[in-house]
């Protein structure tokens, strides 16, 4: 997790540190009056409004209630959203769903994740091509429970919050790092006899399409 998190970050700087040259590198074109860089009289500035869609990866690690699991593993899907912009002022919503492989294994118990998604508001600021952002809505998944050949697996609902930021690559592409905390509520298994939940944290990375 350590080497991973060193990664993450250092992928996230250099996401950044590429969205300011871009910014800068902008001046030196004129996309037009509609979508990305548009032109008012002004300096050139990227507008955030509209639908996109894109896809994501990363890896979630956390942990099951009242068990001594501990799942985590790679994820990644697809998510879809819609911005409104006010001046620097950006507000949207988007949901998306994920495919996991989080599982752990205490003998004699296994839990996984093998997906979840989410529905969120999000709000934030943007610096021109780069958005900073936070995001809370709810969260959705399945919690599986393996045991001496017995399989019980619950959909449960919780919640979700996290910040992000975002930076436009050009008129229709951007980028984005986010972390997500995720809190699946607990539901009774029969198996293990007690309330189990998982709750999690995710860092991932993605490319969205703006129309």
């Amino acid at each position: 997790m350590t080497r991973f998190g060193a990664r993450c970050v250092g992928a996230a700087v250099a996401l950044l540190s590429a969205g300011w040259t871009m910014e800068a590198a902008a001046a030196d074109f004129n996309y037009g009056q509609r979508g990305g860089y548009t032109a008012v009289n002004q300096p050139l500035t990227y507008s955030w409004m509209g639908p996109y869609l894109g896809i994501n990866v990363g890896y979630a690690w956390g942990s099951v209630d009242n068990n001594w699991t501990k799942p985590s593993g790679v994820a990644g899907g697809a998510q879809l959203g819609y911005n409104f912009q006010q001046g620097p002022w950006v507000f949207g919503l988007e949901g998306d769903i994920q495919a996991t492989g989080a599982d752990d294994t205490f003998a004699p118990w296994k839990f996984s994740n093998p997906w979840f998604g989410t529905v969120r508001g999000r709000g934030g600021y943007s610096f021109n091509n780069i958005l900073v952002y936070g995001t809370f809505g709810l969260a959705f998944g399945e919690l599986r429970a393996n045991t001496f050949g017995l399989t019980e697996s619950h959909t449960n609902v919780g919640w979700t919050a996290g910040l992000g930021a975002e930076v436009g690559l050009t008129r229709n592409w951007s980028a984005k790092v986010e972390y997500l905390y995720v809190d699946l509520a607990n539901s009774n298994f029969a198996i293990t006899g007690m309330s189990n939940g998982y709750s999690f944290g995710t860092f991932r990375a993605g490319v969205n399409y703006r129309f």
